[in-house]
This record gives C-alpha cells, sequence and structure tokens, in this order.
C-alpha cells in the first residue's frame, strides 16, 4: 500500500510538474496574430473569460482557457481594464496580461475649440470615429443630466482643450471631463478676479468670457475688449455686440448680419436689451476668462475691428465714428 501511494503522489507530483511547464511555456510562447499591428478592444465590464473569447474573435491566437488559468494564477483576471489596445508580432500571453491589467490602451484625442458652441462640440465628437456615441439621440438637457451637471443650458460649461481617451471611450465621459474643466478653471479665475466688477457671481463672468472670446482672437486686445463691456455695463450702457445677436439667430444664422437682425428683439440681441445675455454664447477659454475677471483700467466704450484682427479702441462716440469711417463703416460696439 505503501509502494503504491508514493507510486500515485509521484504521478500526481510529475504531472503537477508538467502542468506548471506547460503552463509556463504558454506564458512565454509569443502569441499568433492575424496582423501586425493588431487593434482590438476589451468592452467594460468584460469577465477575464469574455476577455479571452474577444482577443481570439479579434485575431489574436491564444487558447482562451489557459489564459483564464493564467490570469488567476498571477492574479491579474480582476484587473483588467476596458478600452482599445494595439499588440505587435513578439507579444507573450504573460505580456498581454500585463499590458491588460496596467490599462496601457492606445488613446485617441479630440480638440474642442476655444470659441466653438456646444453644438460644435457634439458634432466634433459625434464624427469622431474612435469614440462610441452614447450621447446620440439625447437632447442637451438629457445630456446635462448625465454627466452630472444641474444647469440647463449647455452653452460655455466645457472647457476647451484637446482631450486623449482610450478609443471606444463614451463621447458622455469626454463631455464630463470638459465640464468639471471649465468649473475648476471658472472658480479658480473668480477668486483672481478684480476688485468691482459688475458681475453677481462666477456664471455672469463666465457670459462675458464667451463674448470676449467671440470678438477678438488677438491675445492683446481680450483684456482692452473686456475693459469697454465692463465700462458699459457700470455706465448702463447697451453692450452692442455682434456676435451675442448672431447667437441668438441660431442656425438661421447666414454668415450675413443685416440690419433687420440688428432690429429684431431677442434675448440674445444686446442692441436692444440692456446687460448681459441670459447665457454664454461659445465655450470660451482661459485668456478670455482672465481678461473678463481682470480687465484692462481704462475709460474705453467702443471699439471696432481693424481688419488685421487688432481692433481701435475709442473713449468717446466724436472718436469712434472717426474709427468706423477709417476701418469699416458700419455699427460695431
Amino acid at each position: 500500500m505503501k509502494r503504491l501511494f508514493f507510486r500515485l503522489c509521484a504521478m500526481v507530483l510529475m504531472a503537477a510538474l508538467l502542468i506548471a511547464g506547460g503552463l509556463a511555456w504558454f506564458a512565454q510562447s509569443p502569441v499568433g496574430l492575424r496582423q501586425s499591428p493588431l487593434d482590438f478592444t476589451v468592452e467594460p465590464g468584460s469577465s477575464m473569460r469574455q476577455v479571452a473569447r474577444q482577443l481570439v474573435d479579434s485575431g489574436i491566437d491564444v487558447e482562451p482557457f489557459l489564459l483564464v488559468t493564467l490570469s488567476r494564477l498571477t492574479r491579474q483576471a480582476n484587473a483588467i481594464k476596458a478600452g482599445s489596445y494595439q499588440i505587435e508580432n513578439g507579444v507573450t500571453p504573460l505580456r498581454l496580461l500585463d499590458k491588460l491589467s496596467r490599462g496601457d490602451t492606445t488613446q485617441g484625442d479630440v480638440a474642442l475649440i476655444e470659441g466653438w458652441s456646444f453644438r460644435q462640440f457634439r458634432a466634433a465628437l459625434d464624427r469622431h470615429p474612435d469614440l462610441r456615441h452614447d450621447s446620440a439621440g439625447l437632447s442637451d438637457a438629457q445630456v446635462l443630466e448625465r454627466i452630472g451637471a444641474a444647469a440647463r443650458h449647455p452653452e460655455g460649461l466645457f472647457f476647451p482643450d484637446t482631450y486623449l481617451f482610450a478609443r471606444q471611450s463614451s463621447d458622455l465621459d469626454v463631455l464630463r471631463r470638459a465640464y468639471r474643466n471649465q468649473q475648476r478653471v471658472l472658480q479658480r479665475e473668480w477668486e483672481k478676479r478684480a476688485d468691482g466688477l459688475p458681475y453677481k457671481d462666477p456664471y455672469e463672468a463666465l457670459i462675458m468670457a464667451s463674448i470676449v472670446e467671440k470678438e477678438t482672437g488677438l491675445a492683446a486686445d481680450r483684456p482692452l475688449v473686456a475693459s469697454v463691456f465692463v465700462n458699459r455695463l457700470r455706465a448702463g450702457m447697451l453692450l452692442q455686440t455682434d456676435p451675442t445677436v448672431i447667437y441668438g439667430l441660431g442656425t438661421a444664422f447666414d454668415g450675413n448680419l443685416r440690419k433687420r437682425d440688428l432690429l429684431a428683439d431677442s434675448a440674445y440681441n444686446t442692441y436692444l436689451r440692456m446687460g448681459l445675455p441670459p447665457t454664454p454664447i461659445s465655450m470660451p477659454g482661459v485668456a478670455a476668462m482672465r481678461a473678463a475677471l481682470n480687465p484692462e483700467p481704462t475709460d474705453y466704450l467702443y471699439f471696432v475691428a481693424r481688419g488685421d484682427g487688432s481692433s481701435a479702441f475709442s473713449r468717446s462716440l466724436e472718436e469712434h465714428n472717426r474709427a468706423v469711417a477709417r476701418y469699416i463703416r458700419k455699427p460695431s460696439p
């Protein structure tokens, strides 16, 4: 009996050694690829068994059962991260699991540009091939709800920047990050604002920043443009800025602002309505926010575009009219 017992133990030990050796050989042997490099995606919420099957379906020649077993032995089975990955010839199952557990995903990027409207933001996300379009069919209000924003109107609430993401990430994730960034930047800049500004809260400063963003792209002119509008608010004057009227026209604007547009009443017609419009009119960047919250101390009340990207600033209507006659000959703030 003892001899039989020792034989059984020896056989079990030999079998264990063979299995361990085979698993070690499997772990260190390069997997076959349908092509190199090869892109594949791990879907969110996938179990290790599902991940193994997704790899095979993507063109990776690996034994699913052995891969799952190896992942459990290395304690990586529950550490696999969703996202898009790229691998090349020579990768082993062990290195593959390490890549998946580290979340070493391939990245896409999308640029959300200063001065864009939220409609343009959404269009850029909608046409991006590397994003999952979870916002498709959602209204703006539903998008705000999905990303956890309490606001009712989306304009101005998203920070323009270039956002990196793992391929096949949700477009809502990008919007959520852009929203949080804008809230953080706005609060930071609000805390460093100049004294005596005519804003009741950070949102009004954001509205002003969105106007400054649309009125000039010249860095040196932003604080001066902001000073004109701040001085007008203080003096109880109409802002009279074309971009707010254009925003109010929405998709009806054909690129040509007409006199009838300036005479048509709307919440965004600052030629007819006193004070700031009800919402931002674009997505302002940090430079426009800083200008709105720290305008140049001037007594300018007017400005007109020179045609070269810069503006001519005036203190009186008479001086402004001369500048208009010189540079553009049409109504301007």
